[in-house]
């Protein structure tokens, strides 16, 4: 007991990241989701420095480099560029799977995987921040927790209107996630397959939000394909059991049409083919082709989905099908 007329010892106020970890560990977060990072990263989704008040944050829109510099100058942490993972995986992905943030509210049709990508606090999670520490928190907290199941339904909801449906050549129906190339793969599976490939069986389709939205493993197991979880995939593969080819498929609106190296790549990775191996790069148009023309790999082929009846076939020697390098009994590369 403190003497009479002594000074009596005073609790610490607590940081602004110790009260951030609090608000993650009630709202259900568990200790890798409510550690140090992730409470950076709720204070620089909500904008809110070391002397702020609760009721002053906001939900800005924050991409994952713009919260790592928010951190460096409002609370002197320095992350390294490549913790950018890191809070995006361990952080991030969780608050937006939880409903406390909203990704791409300004534009849900960007792709997931596009350097534009953003993020931000939902609205009524901003309310409940901004009440921490206040009387009606406790209140608003349980009303939150009540509401929580409805506000994910509905976040749910809307990211899946967004996104985009395709009919496989089996019927069957799979939807993508919006943006970057999944319009012109939809375009290869609903209008390439059946002109190019009639009859065939699409075994993978790959999606930003989803690397193996569409494997059928054990059919590329059975023409002695094995995939692994770090192959670098094409976006489409198709296989052709009437002429015994695999066709592998890139679809291009800004990067990787099938060039050398690609071709280089693709073919050690189905070396162990019994089918012949067919390459192919879509574009959307012959504008979207013309800076990539001259990258595109000898022995491959081109689709363009504005003109979907034709192909450009780059070599005379045989038009769309395999070549000896790529024919089932070559040597497998070392």
């Amino acid at each position: 007991m403190a003497k009479r007329g002594s000074p009596t010892t005073r609790k610490p106020e607590r940081t602004k990241p110790e009260e951030a970890a609090e608000i993650l560990k009630a709202l259900g977060f568990g200790p890798k989701q409510s550690n140090e990072v992730a409470a950076y990263t709720l204070l620089a989704l909500l904008d809110l420095p070391p002397d702020g008040s609760w009721r002053a944050a906001t939900n800005p829109l924050r991409g994952i480099t713009p919260i790592i510099e928010f951190v460096r100058e409002a609370y002197a942490v320095r992350y390294a560029p490549n913790t950018r993972e890191t809070i995006r995986d361990e952080a991030v992905k969780y608050f937006v799977d939880a409903g406390l943030v909203v990704r791409n509210p300004d534009d849900p049709a960007r792709p997931t995987n596009s350097g534009k990508t953003v993020y931000q606090v939902e609205a009524s999670a901003l309310r409940l921040c901004q009440s921490f520490g206040s009387r009606e928190w406790p209140k608003l907290l349980a009303a939150y927790l009540t509401s929580r199941e409805h506000t994910r339904h509905e976040l749910h909801r809307q990211r899946s209107i967004a996104r985009i449906p395709v009919t496989l050549p089996s019927g069957e129906t799979i939807t993508l996630s919006p943006g970057g190339q999944n319009p012109l793969i939809k375009q290869v599976i609903e209008e390439f397959c059946p002109r190019f490939t009639p009859g065939a069986v699409l075994l993978y389709v790959g999606d930003a939000e989803n690397k193996f939205l569409h494997l059928d493993a054990k059919s590329l197991s059975q023409i002695g394909v094995t995939v692994a979880a770090a192959a670098k995939m094409p976006d489409v593969v198709v296989f052709d059991s009437r002429r015994n080819w695999l066709v592998l498929i890139e679809a291009v609106t800004s990067a990787g049409p099938v060039d050398g190296k690609r071709r280089k790549e693709l073919k050690e990775l189905f070396a162990g083919s019994t089918a012949g191996l067919v390459f192919v790069t879509a574009f959307s148009s012959r504008d979207a082709m013309r800076s990539f023309l001259s990258h595109i790999s000898w022995e491959t082929e081109v689709w363009i989905a504005e003109a979907p009846d034709h192909l450009i076939h780059f070599n005379g020697e045989r038009f769309l099908g395999p070549y000896p390098d790529v024919m089932p009994g070559r040597p497998i590369p070392r």
